[in-house]
């Protein structure tokens, strides 16, 4: 396996020690998610997300939902329950306790959302996500809405259209205290921030940084998630862009294969598992992350 490692200052390699990968054999894996005690992400082909753990005798790869509507990106709510955007189901479900499968969203005003991508809970409950046309057939036959927006549904499950300039809209994250949403346009390679106000809306919306990769290097920026100091790691040309909370490029950690999101996870939320290609890496880190699910800070 290789990768490499690309540092402009010394705090890069203090947030980025190692790499692992775990698993592999995929299709095209998206959507990790950390659950307590498993992984669960997305192999968006084959329409199943799966479910990674380790037994006493070793790593457990099995199916945890087919068919998943072709998800892409994953969550949990406060509840522990998964949340999925659907690509094929055009929709954001929620998978519940007892296993069944409900939809949060799926149309805007009447028309039906293109294909909901990546996605994120605040701490009041409410669910922001990213909705391209990237599972449309062309990308283009069969949508509705107007606009590749970004949306946010709200405790009473209203739809709110947020923004509705992006060409692609894809991966999004909070900064640490939740005054900032990060929305990455794979289109245009670039990572835009939004103040968030109380009620979720948003304004001040700016080009936080640029990640044009050199010529040749594979990858858009895609998913995206924060550490608990602010920084900033996205997915894009060559691998994995990271960057300080003012927005300074610190490195790149340059990867094996095409890489297009990742998750905090474990129990102390230090290792960042990436979903590339075939392959889920795992990187030990030492900056957690900002929890999600049960154990997120409310």
């Amino acid at each position: 396996m290789e990768y490499r490692f690309e540092e402009s200052y010394p705090l890069f390699r203090r947030l980025v020690p190692m790499i692992d990968r775990i698993a592999t054999g995929f299709t095209f894996t998206e959507g990790p998610v950390w659950r307590g005690s498993d992984l669960l992400f997305s192999d968006i082909p084959n329409n199943r997300t799966v479910r990674y753990r380790i037994l006493g005798e070793g790593p457990e790869v099995t199916t945890f939902r087919t068919p998943s509507g072709n998800a892409n990106g994953l969550t949990l709510d406060h509840q522990g329950r998964l949340l999925a955007c659907e690509h094929s189901g055009r929709r954001v479900s929620r998978v519940n306790a007892d296993g069944s499968v409900e939809t949060m969203a799926d149309n805007y005003e009447g028309k039906r959302l293109s294909s909901p991508n990546d996605i994120v809970v605040r701490s009041d409950g409410s669910i922001f996500f990213t909705d391209p046309p990237y599972g449309l057939k062309n990308q283009s036959e069969g949508r509705e809405t107007p606009c590749n927006g970004v949306f946010r549904l709200d405790s009473a499950g209203r739809l709110h259209l947020l923004v509705d300039d992006f060409e692609r809209p894809n991966g999004l994250a909070f900064s640490p205290d939740e005054t900032t949403l990060y929305i990455d346009d794979s289109a245009k390679a670039h990572i835009r921030a939004f103040d968030v106000a109380v009620d979720g809306s948003l304004s001040n919306g700016r080009v936080w940084a640029e990640l044009k990769g050199a010529a040749g290097e594979r990858g858009v920026p895609d998913g995206m998630k924060v550490d608990s100091e602010g920084n900033v790691y996205c997915t894009g040309a060559g691998g994995i862009w990271v960057f300080a909370a003012n927005g300074r490029h610190l490195g790149r950690i340059h990867m094996p294969e095409v890489t297009a999101n990742l998750a905090w996870g474990d129990s102390d939320w230090k290792s960042l598992y990436l979903t590339a290609t075939t392959s889920v890496y795992r990187l030990r880190m030492n900056v957690a992350g900002v929890p999600v699910g049960p154990s997120a800070r409310r």
